[in-house]
């Protein structure tokens, strides 16, 4: 019977994930070329969750760039997140796999990455909200996004009617806003119900990343 109780990694890796708020995606800023300290910035200041998205990479190129934020990730005590690619993932034991409507069953991921990881959805309209809310094998969701982004070019924006569809249901699993979501329109996500965010070019594209990222923890930790 004790082999289907959930190892203690599993158990602290959804305990962490119940503790998050702030969900940061970023590339491997290679224009910028300030990883180590750009992670370091904003993963010291408030950054729960942060994932490596850059299309394009071939496995060995995106597992080498997953190796500073995986150093970085334990510095910090922050979740590494690795997006799409379940072989990556288990390839640099990442501690969260996401992936979009298009990607692999979750049962198919789980598969390949283990039952420890936790797994999370992307969705786009209520009806894959519900859906993610009770899918078997994943532990979060996203709903977005909020507003358009440059991040999905062409994908319509349900703005915050999604969230508070989502807000309404009471999912018992975590679930984040996403698409759009800066510190000026925070207060609106915040009003229409959600209480964690995954945040992109508000943070990566801020002035001072760790202040950016300082200002998002404060205000959804009020």
């Amino acid at each position: 019977m004790s082999r289907h109780l959930p190892s203690e990694r599993a158990v602290a890796l959804r305990a962490r994930l119940s503790r998050a708020r702030l969900y940061l995606c970023t590339d491997a800023r290679e224009r910028q070329g300030d990883l180590p300290d750009f992670l370091d910035a904003v993963l010291a200041n408030g950054v729960d969750i942060v994932q490596f998205r850059q299309k394009g990479l071939e496995a060995r190129d995106e597992m080498t760039y997953l190796e500073i934020f995986r150093a970085a990730c334990e510095r910090h005590g922050a979740l590494l997140a690795v997006n799409d690619r379940a072989d990556v993932a288990h390839a640099v034991r990442a501690d969260v796999l996401h992936l979009g409507q298009d990607d692999l069953p979750v049962p198919a991921a789980r598969e390949i990455v283990g039952g420890d990881p936790l797994i999370g959805r992307s969705t786009h309209s209520d009806e894959q909200a519900s859906a993610a809310a009770v899918e078997p094998g994943a532990d979060y969701f996203c709903a977005g996004p909020v507003w358009p982004t440059p991040t999905k070019p062409g994908r319509p924006a349900p703005g915050p009617k999604l969230l508070e569809y989502v807000a309404t249901q009471g999912a018992a699993r975590p679930w984040f806003a996403i698409g759009g979501i800066d510190l000026a329109n925070l207060g609106d996500v915040l009003a229409a119900g959600a209480s964690r965010v995954v945040v992109v070019r508000a943070i990566t594209e801020a002035d001072d990343p760790g202040a950016a990222a300082a200002e998002f923890a404060r205000r959804l930790a009020a």
